[in-house]
């Protein structure tokens, strides 16, 4: 959306500024709608959100939404979509003067927030706001004309003659004494909020970008999508915090904790692996990674737990608690950590006695295992079988030692000792490495309660040296103040005036807060009040309804049942006469000025004047018309209150709530809702917004006051068109109020733009067709708005000769127009074709004026919603969903006469905007803009060799016209008489 820079005198936004005199000029209203736009409550508090350790103030962007009295809140200005809103019409405000600066709490009837302005006075300011807010939001809940239950103010009010309407109507009329009341007890505050307040407090430093914290688990996906809807610049890394894992794979227990970023000096580290798998892009705080190299913190198991050596509990819990700041702890704790140093040097010297041990051991078992095989090689012969009896020579040369019994006993016996000790052996070797094991892991973790030790220690000593800085401190004070012993008498006197000093701003706190909490309970007894006189209000129209509803039937019944007799001799008087004549009496009464004044009471169905200002029931018709055009009305009426037309605006509330911090992009999703059509609360928003983008290369490259400047030049300069002009203001659209008398609110608007654009354009000057373009601009935008649609449209959508003398482009249009309708519609082409009949006699006032008194409005409008967005095609489309609407009704007529009558006004019996624009944007698709632009080559160029071939002949018969008048001669009456 639009921001802009807060201007002006801030008071325009009061309700009491904003109400619309009558006597007040047409100029000087738009003036001062321009400053309600730029006023725009807007700016960073500090909101209490999130749940266990991630509760705290978060910093958010603020945004009073006018339509629905809602306080948006987002991450930051840039940002899409809200993260959530608080319901200020029917909520209350208070704020406790002892507590924090700046904390106040806003309740509504489902939730409570607690919000924290950055000061006092910006506090002060923002509850006045949204108290005034509140204020005329519930003041047009009254309000029986305003045109949508759910958006009975809007955040751009319409500018146009439209909007000028409605204005007038909106505000209900305060009572003088209650408003004296009301500013009574208003605060004092700052006219601005002290710069912390609008859209200038959005280009200061925001802490929504310093603070780690400032991320929402709950609203997770709306960040994403906020932060893929556009594309911010990499910002430095010195400021980033990021949630790293710290627990250990063998724990069961995992948590998660802000580990600061490495300082720029140091290289930064490798990512882990699965850091892509946890993040979630560069626009957000926080990256999720897993580390498992941080020691995890002790847990309470660890802390309550005795140890190895002995320690109890208490010694434990002492070690771990927190170390209250006192001179004998300190001292304790040196004594402790030096215990502790002594004990891992006995564990280290044990652990090297441990080693030499294992090491005698291992030499131990390595002899035995050498004896072992020694023993075994021994032991080979004694198994070794006899000789044979054959060889006795063999064995005489080699004698065999002989072995006892006795002695293989022995080594048996040996032998099996040995195993036996070699396996006691590797058992005590096993179980010396497991303790060596136990001892590593205990060791390991005697370091890391050293190192803690030494942290603490180190808090400690700080702790001191900084007690100690203030003890010399203090003792030099008061050695300053024994050596002056006067000035004894004087402290007291100014501790005294602290204290007066401090009651008195209490005081003054106190008292502002009584005037708001007095103004705050005046102010919910009134709307309570009106609360109340609204719903009896809604009961007598409910009940007068009801009645009225009777009267009919009633009515109907009678007619109905003398619709059954016998009809009667016209000689004769019928009851039913009587009856049809009272309520044709009834039906064509429209609004009077007295009903308009007690509309609660006295329901209407149709108004004299629709919403757009046209006429509902024409005068100088005859009754069976007028009939007719009631019936009309009542049929749009009904039609503008289904459950489509309802979910249509719904959408549109919706998207615009979403763009409430930002401004109109084109998309898809736009183009589908202006498809639909605008609502009218919101019709000069989107109008201005669409005219801006397609005019805005034309706008970039001249003067800001280029409007005003034309103008001048047309006050002071006589202009060749400024008679035609004249002559076509009264005749643009009569049926219509604003345009109806010299004395009108558009006729003066109308003429400037019409002659400001004839001084732009002086090849076109003026053409008839421009003024209604011009005065349907003017229902919805200001001058210097409608100027500029009358450019885009003629100098953007429209080829060029399109409004010129000659009306070559549209001669042009027409021509594609028939090949679309011999296209699209075949059957309608081939009728038209066959009885003769040229519609483009008919369409031809369509394209130039683009169905200006065609249609009936609320389809004229709607077909101008997707014209200002898509462009001339939007001609093409509707211009066949026309014909395609009623193409069974054409095709059963059959005389030419008939259909060319029917061609007039047939346009008029389509009401149902749905179905007409279903056609138009389904039934005729395909339906490319390429293919208008090679038809409308191709035509171009025949049409241009016809206009020559008519000038050739014009020009030959004025030459022989010229020729005959030479050679002829006039003889007067009184020559014959002579």
């Amino acid at each position: 959306m639009h921001e802009e820079e807060d201007g002006g005198d801030t008071s325009s936004c009061s309700a009491s500024q904003r109400s619309v005199v009558a006597s007040r000029s047409v100029d000087v209203a738009e003036v001062e709608g321009a400053k309600e736009q730029a006023c725009k409550l807007c700016g960073y508090l500090n909101k209490l959100s999130g749940k266990g350790p991630l509760r705290g103030y978060k910093p958010r962007w603020f945004v009073y939404d006018p339509r629905k009295c809602y306080l948006y809140y987002f991450k930051t200005p840039q940002d899409a979509l809200p993260l959530g809103h608080i319901e200020i019409g029917d909520a209350c405000f208070s704020y406790d003067v002892e507590g924090e600066e700046g904390q106040f709490e806003i309740r509504t009837a489902e939730k409570e927030f607690l919000l924290k302005a950055p000061s006092r006075q910006v506090m002060h300011y923002w509850l006045q706001q949204l108290q005034q807010k509140r204020w005329e939001y519930s003041n047009t809940r009254g309000s029986g004309q305003r045109d949508s239950w759910s958006s009975p103010t809007l955040a751009y009010p319409p500018t146009g003659l439209v909007g000028k309407d409605n204005d007038s109507i909106v505000f209900e009329k305060l009572s003088d004494s209650m408003e004296k009341v009301r500013s009574d007890f208003a605060m004092e505050t700052e006219t601005d909020g002290g710069g912390m307040v609008g859209v200038q407090s959005a280009r200061g430093p925001s802490a929504a970008s310093t603070n780690p914290l400032n991320f929402s688990l709950r609203n997770f996906g709306t960040e994403l999508r906020n932060s893929m809807s556009y594309l911010r610049p990499g910002r430095g890394g010195e400021n980033r915090r990021s949630v790293f894992y710290t627990g250990n794979s063998s724990s069961s227990t995992e948590e998660w904790e802000l580990v600061d970023a490495p300082p720029k000096d140091f290289p930064e580290q490798k990512p882990h692996p699965d850091t892509h798998r946890h993040s979630f892009g560069s626009a957000f705080t926080f990256d999720f990674v897993r580390n498992s190299a941080r020691p995890k913190r002790p847990l309470l198991r660890d802390m309550m737990g005795s140890g190895r050596f002995g320690r109890n509990v208490e010694t434990r819990s002492a070690e771990n608690s927190p170390v209250e700041c006192n001179g004998s702890k300190p001292l304790e704790m040196q004594l402790r950590l030096q215990s502790q140093q002594e004990e891992l040097s006995r564990m280290q010297q044990e652990q090297v006695k441990l080693r030499e041990e294992l090491a005698s051991q291992k030499e131990l078992v390595r002899l035995l295992q050498q004896t072992l095989r020694t023993s075994q090689c021994d032991r080979q012969p004694v198994h070794r079988p006899a000789p044979p009896p054959e060889s006795p020579t063999t064995s005489d040369q080699t004698p065999c030692p002989t072995v006892t019994q006795d002695e293989i006993v022995q080594l048996e016996a040996v032998l099996q000792e040995r195993d036996e000790q070699v396996q006691s052996l590797c058992g005590h070797m096993e179980r010396l490495a497991l303790e060596k094991d136990s001892l590593q892991q205990e060791l390991k973790g005697l370091k890391i309660k050293v190192g803690e030790i030494n942290d603490q220690l180190g808090m400690l000593m700080e702790t001191i040296q900084a007690k100690d800085e203030v003890i010399i401190k203090l003792s030099q004070q008061n050695s300053e103040q024994s050596g002056n012993p006067n000035d004894t008498g004087s402290s007291s006197p100014n501790k005294d005036q602290q204290e007066v000093d401090i009651l008195k701003d209490s005081l003054q706190g106190y008292k502002s807060q009584n005037k708001f909490l007095n103004k705050e309970i005046l102010e919910l007894t009134v709307l309570r009040r009106n609360a109340e006189s609204r719903e009896k209000a809604l009961e007598a129209k409910y009940t007068a309804l009801e009645a009225k509803l009777c009267q009919v039937e009633s009515k109907y019944l009678v007619l109905l049942q003398e619709v059954k007799t016998p009809v009667c001799s016209s000689s004769e008087q019928s009851p039913a006469r009587e009856v049809i004549s009272r309520l044709l009496e009834d039906a064509l009464q429209a609004e009077s000025p007295d009903q308009q004044e007690h509309h609660i009471f006295k329901p209407n169905t149709v108004s004299e004047y629709d919403v757009y200002g046209f006429k509902t029931v024409p005068e100088e018709e005859e009754e069976e018309e007028k009939l007719v055009a009631k019936v009309r009305a009542l049929e749009l009426k009904s039609l503008s209150m289904t459950d489509q037309e309802v979910s249509v605006g719904v959408k549109w509330e919706n998207y615009l709530a979403s763009t409430m911090n930002r401004d109109l992009v084109r998309s898809p999703e736009l183009k589908t809702l202006i498809r639909c059509g605008v609502p009218h609360e919101h019709r000069s928003q989107v109008w201005r917004w669409c005219i801006s983008f397609h005019v805005k290369k034309f706008r970039d490259h001249l003067a800001p006051d280029y409007y005003e400047t034309l103008l001048n030049v047309a006050r002071d300069k006589p202009n060749p068109a400024s008679k035609q002009i004249e002559l076509d203001l009264l005749r643009t659209l009569p049926n219509n109020k604003h345009y109806a008398s010299p004395s009108a609110g558009g006729i003066q608007k109308l003429r400037n733009v019409l002659m400001a654009f004839s001084w732009r354009n002086p090849d076109i000057g003026y053409c008839q067709g421009l003024n209604r373009l011009a005065a349907i601009a003017l229902l919805y935008l200001d001058q210097e708005d409608a100027f500029w649609s009358l450019i885009a449209i003629v100098e953007v959508f429209m080829p060029r000769d399109y409004y010129t003398k000659t009306l070559l482009g549209s001669q042009v249009d027409q021509r594609v127009f028939k090949d679309l309708m011999s296209e699209k519609l075949p059957r309608l082409h081939a009728h038209f074709e066959q009885y003769k009949v040229d519609f483009s006699l008919i369409t031809f006032n369509w394209f130039l004026v683009v169905f200006v008194d065609s249609v009936v409005s609320d389809i004229l409008f709607k077909i101008w919603d997707a014209f200002l967005y898509e462009g001339p095609k939007i001609i093409f489309r509707f211009a066949l969903a026309l014909f395609k609407y009623k193409e069974e009704e054409f095709l059963k007529l059959q005389d030419s006469t008939a259909i060319f009558k029917y061609l007039r006004y047939f346009t008029r019996t389509i009401l149902d905007s749905r179905k007409l624009m279903n056609i138009a944007f389904v039934d005729m698709n395909p339906f490319p803009m390429r293919q208008i632009q090679n038809r409308r080559s191709f035509h171009l160029e025949k049409v241009r060799l016809e206009l020559t071939e008519l000038e050739a002949i014009r020009q030959t018969f004025l030459r022989e016209r010229e020729t005959s008048q030479d050679g002829r001669s006039f003889v007067s009456d009184d020559e014959e008489d002579n």
